[in-house]
């Protein structure tokens, strides 16, 4: 097949693999059925005639059971070098009419791989445009497959691991079974701004995907990769309540127990270098009141939601690790079982070890 002088893509992703092994990824079918999909799918079926004229196709399904199916034809395989093949979906986002062609160079650097692919001919912006994210979460999968840290080469959390919504990231991460790298950036300074113009922590990327806001970031950890949902399994009612105590913890609780209480003492604002007895004592009744609510929440479960962790507990626990902490919480905390038993079914669990931060 030409190319078209039509709407192109283009991108270039760096693989910490040999030019043969990054090669072999595209036309064996063993290999395509572990990686050629994007994050939050899998492949039902693979098949590969790699050969020139030879056919593949690839079924891949989503979790709520949609199927996309991409087939195409080789056009030229140089190994280690460059593949050239069709691509046209048989079931998915372009007419199974539309026959577009996917070029890929492979070339030596720093001890891995370029890939620059070129995909061409498809007849709009728009069409071109809704494959780049795909294609971007598809390298992302090559890139576990082939890296040898896994998903730990491109997944990264950027922020200081003391902070409850950094560790509240990589609680989430741990109980997904989900290799990542930490670079503790600090906010507001320019490496972090380059990964959330607002600067503040967490920002997160998987490879070229980026996100900051950390209930968008668990989302797209829930959603991207394998391992127990981080959602309610309860249907709507249970998701429902567990989006309403994540609204209060973000909304309400981390205001008043961490802005106006736990950093009070950390960072004493008071005379003589003290914590701020006025700004404390007005936080007070209004913590006491936000752990009524969850002391009544919990009732006689182990968790927030149901009966096993979720994105509400991921939130709470690492604010409640710091309410331990300090005086008038911890009194707080001694007159509420139920909080105290939801706590100790975390501090239980593996991904709260591995998230403790050094403190000093």
């Amino acid at each position: 097949m030409d190319r078209a002088a039509t709407f192109e893509l283009e991108m270039t992703r760096h693989i910490r693999a040999p030019r043969e092994r990054v090669f072999d990824a595209f036309t064996d079918q063993a290999a395509l059925a572990v990686w050629h999909c994007p994050r939050g799918m899998g492949v039902v079926e693979a098949r590969a005639d790699a050969r020139v004229g030879g056919q593949y196709r690839i079924v891949m399904g989503g979790r709520d059971g949609n199927r996309h199916i991409a087939a195409g034809e080789y056009q030229t395989l140089d190994r280690a070098n460059f593949l050239a093949y069709t691509w046209w979906w048989e079931v998915g986002s372009m007419s199974p009419e539309l026959k577009t062609l996917i070029e890929v160079t492979l070339t030596d650097k720093n001890g891995g791989t370029d890939l620059h692919m070129r995909h061409t001919g498809f007849p709009d912006a728009q069409t071109r445009d809704g494959h780049v994210v795909g294609w971007q979460s598809v390298f992302n999968r090559l890139n576990d497959y082939l890296d040898p840290e896994g998903t730990a080469g491109t997944v990264t959390v950027y922020g200081n691991p003391r902070s409850t919504y950094c560790r509240t990231v990589r609680m989430a991460l741990a109980e997904k079974g989900v290799p990542y790298k930490l670079d503790p950036l600090t906010p507001h300074t320019p490496e972090l701004v380059a990964h959330n113009p607002f600067g503040r922590v967490p920002a997160f990327s998987d490879g070229p995907i980026e996100f900051y806001e950390t209930r968008a970031i668990l989302t797209y950890i829930d959603e991207a990769f394998d391992g127990p949902s981080l959602l309610p399994q309860w249907g709507a009612t249970a998701h429902a309540r567990g989006e309403q105590w994540i609204s209060l913890i973000n909304c309400h609780a981390y205001d008043a127990m961490v802005r106006r209480y736990v950093l009070q003492y950390i960072f004493p604002k008071g005379a003589d270098g003290q914590p701020d007895r006025k700004v404390i004592d007005t936080a007070v009744p209004e913590i006491t009141a936000q752990l009524d609510v969850l002391e009544q929440a919990y009732g006689e479960r182990d968790y927030l939601v149901g009966n096993t962790v979720s994105m509400a507990d991921l939130f709470f626990t690492p604010i409640a690790m710091y309410l331990e902490m300090f005086p008038e919480t911890k009194a707080l905390l001694d007159k509420r079982p139920n909080i105290q038993r939801g706590q100790a079914a975390m501090r239980a669990r593996p991904s709260y070890a591995a998230t403790m931060p050094q403190l000093g």
